[in-house]
């Protein structure tokens, strides 16, 4: 069973047009900066919004065909998964687990029996007595976890579930969900929405990246998130693209300039493509010396900001010539340092062909 959305909605100036295939007991990650569609993708699938045209099927049971059918929110067999754990205050931690399965018409011996299966299931068995108040954020979550598969839900929506968590919490709960999701069992479809590329990696089989109400980019995960195709993309990634049409061995710019690559297959000459490298691939000189090796790929920049990146420190440059506007490089404190880097210092950066890799823009 799969499930499928071809679903158009507009509001005032804004229209979304979105066709994607779930297949049971996968996970599918919807990414894309603010406005692009994320949320009503997502109210779409739940039953929140009836799009101005389209259909949505799971299997043989069709939950959405505008403009006659619209199966409302409560009778989807959809689990949500939101930011904010929106635990029942006035119930304990098992009977807002067993809120569904009661919902559903079970007892409550039956329903507790549901939900004290689903508590083991994610470590949280031993909150069981206590109130939403007396919970940690972390653990709060995990309480929402086994709420949203309490009700054995056909389709499971992940609305940024570990975006209001702390960095303690965040990784146990994703690891959590990721177990559950990835167990042999489970015959779920599940769509996530994440603005972080970790949840997507850690929990999403394919992805795809919405801007302007369309799908820009779409794919397995892990090839999406390393070879992107435009900006959004390659900045929650953590790589450098840069835009123009495809040459033979390289790029020309948007201003004229030229990056040296290695085309990939699918690249097409005279047509749009971007160049794409990692910020460790680049390398930073002072302003007037020549760059070791002499790359091909060469450029006066401007550092604009400094940053701890983990154990390195990101450069992010302005100004300066051609492609140089916005690329990231990253360096060992001792070479910034050494350098005598600060903010407005002129450097020169360099990058290898053989570094970059230069993609076609899909949908053009």
């Amino acid at each position: 069973m799969t499930l499928h959305a071809d679903i158009e909605v507009e509001r005032g100036e804004f229209t979304l047009s979105v066709g994607f295939d779930v297949p049971r007991g996968t996970v599918l990650a919807v990414l894309g900066p603010n406005g692009s569609g994320k949320s009503t993708v997502l109210n779409s699938l739940a039953g929140l919004l009836l799009p101005d045209r389209g259909v949505i099927t799971f299997g043989d049971r069709t939950l959405t065909r505008t403009p006659k059918v619209h199966v409302p929110a409560h009778d989807r067999a959809v689990g949500l998964l939101a930011q904010e754990a929106l635990l029942f205050p006035h119930l304990s931690v098992v009977d807002n687990v067993a809120f569904a399965p009661r919902a559903a018409g079970k007892s409550t011996a039956s329903a507790r029996a549901v939900a004290r299966r689903w508590l083991s299931e994610v470590d949280a068995e031993e909150f069981e007595a206590r109130k939403p108040s007396q919970l940690s954020g972390g653990q709060a979550q995990r309480v929402a976890v086994a709420r949203a598969l309490a009700g054995e839900p056909d389709l499971l929506l992940l609305d940024e579930p570990f975006a209001a968590l702390d960095v303690d919490a965040a990784p146990a709960v994703r690891g959590l969900l990721r177990r559950v999701l990835r167990a042999e069992d489970n015959r779920r479809a599940t769509v996530l929405v994440t603005h972080d590329p970790l949840d997507a990696l850690a929990l999403a089989d394919h992805v795809i990246v919405l801007s302007g109400g369309r799908i820009v980019e779409q794919g397995p995960t892990r090839q999406v998130l390393s070879a992107p195709r435009t900006p959004f993309t390659a900045r929650i990634a953590g790589l450098n693209l840069v835009e123009g049409i495809a040459k033979p061995e390289g790029l020309l710019t948007r201003s004229g300039g030229s990056i040296s690559g290695v085309a990939a297959p699918d690249a097409v000459t005279g047509e749009p493509a971007v160049a794409v490298f990692a910020p460790a691939a680049v390398s930073v000189y002072p302003a007037g010396s020549a760059a070791a090796g002499s790359p091909r790929n060469t450029v006066a920049a401007v550092v604009g900001a400094l940053e701890p990146y983990g154990a390195v420190v990101r450069l992010r440059a302005v100004g300066g010539q051609d492609w140089a506007d916005g690329l990231s490089a990253d360096l060992t404190p001792a070479a910034v340092a050494e350098l005598a880097l600060e903010p407005g210092t002129a450097v020169r950066l360099s990058v290898k062909a053989a570094s970059v890799t230069i993609h076609p823009v899909l949908g053009q």
